[in-house]
């Protein structure tokens, strides 16, 4: 894990007395907090959208449900998380409360809760029974509480805003840790809203308040990273496909849309999620949210409608791959429990990841650079193969490319490049290639423009004994911590 202390310091460690103290490169640019460091370790976690909707097979509930309606016959938050742990995710978000507005937890602020349904008599609390869970497997939880609300008489009125506030309140202060609090963009229009029946619009830009939300989010919960489309810790990745773009970056701009007067949750120009900003002023990475089924919800017609194994694959590359996290859904179904067909998926997923990942062929690889920084230790190339994000490789300052080249014991067979830089200190590369060496010459199998967090690179297969990493193009010294070569398998 990437160790958060001051940058100064720590470069000295275990430096040799006689050896010359090399300062290390100065940051570049808007850069990680701690929690969203912490966030970016997780790599990949999960959404649990369930209610009202899982039984009346909508998506959108419109808010006139009967809360009589929410009754899982079979409900077990350990067989939920338990199936999420083994499968490989380090996390759940869920949906404490939808459009629909109804809540999950026996909120103190409305009848349109559990408190009211038929399950479990009305004494039961999704939201605590999946937070318990998710201490018990060692899991990080997350909320969703949807700013939209079709139930809510008051919405659109100055009385939501208390009422909003309220129900935020209990969910961070009654439930523990809370990694991530995800922010819908989907903010007013037609509703049940108490009975009026009709159509509300709201100033997206001003009506919630967002100036006075986010510091109660960072008073309740200091460590928990705050997503929407303008952030402000995690950016929307402008897609529900799972896909960021091949050039993606970690920093970003919030732009607000056409006749919008400021860039808040709901109302920017959220396509440029996908590529994130060059230089952007702020560190605000994507997160890739995409469920295994069509719908976020469940729906029994769409059991056989689960993505395939080569899908998965293929969304895991276009977001893990591409540095940002992917958020997959997987909704609970009418039992309250993870579907027997999404569990068989999410097992053959974890089981092709470990065995496209478990064997690094250049953990025992000779490594060599062009050259080291101040041609100290600290930065030696070597660092790169340590399997140790809080060492690196790093160049002098006024060197802004730069190459990698590892010696193979022997032969050896793969198709895939990793590469993580020292963010930390920023995102610097801008553009890299891999070549391999053979018939006496260097052959490029793939480049790409960033590399962030992490970058997965696949190529066709290819055999050698010697691979090279070259920073063609960089906006500051590189600094790169980690690298991987793979033999990905085929998708059966």
């Amino acid at each position: 894990m990437y160790k958060i202390i001051g940058l100064t310091c720590l470069l000295f460690i275990s430096v040799s007395c006689h050896e010359k103290v090399v300062p290390p490169p100065e940051p570049y640019g808007a850069i990680p907090s701690k929690r969203q460091m912490k966030w970016h370790q997780m790599e990949m976690y999960a959404f649990l959208h369930f209610t009202t909707n899982t039984f009346t097979d909508k998506e959108w509930g419109y808010g006139d449900e009967p809360e009589s309606v929410f009754n899982p016959t079979d409900f077990d938050a350990d067989q939920i998380i338990g199936t999420l742990r083994e499968a490989g995710f380090k996390g759940a978000i869920l949906t404490a409360k939808h459009h629909d507005g109804f809540c999950l937890w026996p909120s103190a602020y409305t009848e349109h809760s559990v408190k009211n349904s038929p399950w479990k008599d009305g004494k039961g609390d999704v939201v605590k029974e999946i937070s318990d869970a998710c201490r018990t497997y060692q899991m990080k939880f997350g909320v969703y509480l949807s700013p939209w609300d079709r139930n809510y008489a008051g919405y659109g009125q100055p009385e939501y805003i208390t009422y909003y506030r309220n129900q935020l309140q209990e969910l961070l202060t009654n439930y523990g840790n809370i990694f991530e609090v995800w922010w819908d963009g989907a903010n007013g229009g037609d509703g049940y809203y108490g009975g009026a029946r009709e159509t509300r619009k709201i100033d997206r830009s001003s009506y919630y308040q967002w100036d006075k939300l986010i510091p109660l989010v960072r008073e309740l919960q200091p460590g928990a990273c705050i997503f929407s489309d303008a952030g402000p810790d995690i950016r929307w990745v402008g897609n529900e496909n799972g896909f960021a773009k091949d050039s993606c970056w970690e920093t970003y701009t919030p732009l607000p849309a056409k006749g919008e007067t400021k860039a808040v949750a709901g109302t920017t120009q959220w396509q440029i999620g996908e590529t994130g900003t060059q230089n952007g002023k702020f560190w605000m990475p994507a997160e890739a949210d995409v469920s295994i089924r069509p719908g976020w919800f469940y729906h029994p017609a769409e059991n056989d409608k689960v993505k395939s194994l080569e899908e998965l694959v293929e969304i895991y590359f276009h977001s893990v791959g591409n540095g940002a996290s992917l958020n997959l859904n997987v909704p609970p179904d009418r039992t309250g429990r993870i579907n027997p067909v999404d569990s068989t998926r999410l097992m053959e997923f974890h089981a092709w990841l470990k065995e496209a990942f478990d064997d690094n062929l250049l953990r025992n690889a000779k490594v060599e650079a062009s050259a080291t920084r101040g041609e100290s230790e600290f930065y030696d190339v070597r660092n790169t193969v340590d399997d140790d994000l809080d060492t690196y490789w790093a160049t002098n300052d006024d060197e802004k490319s730069g190459t990698i080249v590892f010696q193979l014991p022997g032969k050896e067979t793969f198709n895939c490049f990793m590469a993580q830089e020292y963010i930390p200190l920023g995102q610097r590369v801008s553009e890299f290639s891999v070549d391999v060496w053979q018939n006496g010459e260097w052959k490029t199998v793939t480049n790409g423009s960033t590399i962030g967090y992490k970058k997965l690179v696949r190529f066709p297969m290819v055999t050698a004994e010697k691979v090279r990493l070259t920073i063609d193009n960089a906006m500051a010294c590189p600094v790169i911590s980690e690298t991987g070569l793979f033999l990905l398998p085929g998708v059966r």
